[in-house]
């Protein structure tokens, strides 16, 4: 990373955002000190202005921002991490400091389908007792395809007659199952995806 530290006394401002949903946890700032304990520990760690020394986050909630990639920006005076938060990023309690329910994208909404999938492979894996995902893996994966035609006719009803709520309950719960099965089958959510960015690709090709 090419950093340009004379700016600002060496303080540059570092936005720290979910490696996972993409959401925007918080702003701190780091002087070379910060970064190297970052780099160092694993933990996002800040130069604390009003504590006058360097600060881990969660180092008394427990909370820590476990760094997966840092980034400095064209100019070399912000940095970007991506993290896993292990809680509440807030002081307050909520996920972030813009509060629960902090603006998202349609992307950082729809990321979540990818954080579900590691989910459900989690799932697969160990089998935990009392889960409902692998109670339908012990039944099989006819059972889990049969359970997908389910949810698939209960939304078609739901959108015919039933409130906008249960609509989407309904296509919620046909997305999770689908997801399911796409595991179980060895696929994956991104090869779904990458089928429906092909086709597009197509027709736009199609009709130039």
């Amino acid at each position: 990373m090419n950093i340009d530290w004379n700016k600002d006394n060496g303080l540059l401002p570092v936005i720290v955002q979910d490696a996972n949903s993409g959401a925007v946890l918080m702003l701190g700032y780091m002087n070379r000190e910060a970064l190297a304990a970052t780099q160092a520990s694993g933990r996002v760690t800040f130069w604390s202005r009003s504590k006058d020394r360097l600060w881990t986050k969660g180092e008394s909630s427990g909370h820590f921002l476990l760094v997966k990639q840092i980034a400095a920006d064209c100019d070399g005076d912000t940095l970007l991490i991506l993290a896993d938060p292990m809680g509440p990023t807030c002081h307050t309690g909520t996920p972030t400091c813009w509060g629960a329910t902090a603006p998202q994208s349609a992307a950082q909404s729809a990321a979540f389908l990818g954080r579900l999938e590691q989910v459900i492979a989690e799932r697969i894996a160990t089998r935990p007792p009392g889960s409902y995902t692998a109670k339908l893996l012990a039944q099989g994966t006819r059972r889990i395809a049969q359970k997908v035609g389910e949810e698939g006719l209960e939304l078609a009803l739901a959108a015919v007659a039933q409130s906008d709520g249960e609509i989407i309950g309904e296509a919620a719960d046909l997305f999770y199952h689908t997801l399911l099965l796409l595991k179980v089958k060895g696929l994956s959510l991104s090869q779904v995806a990458a089928e429906l960015e092909a086709r597009h690709a197509e027709h736009h090709a199609g009709s130039a």
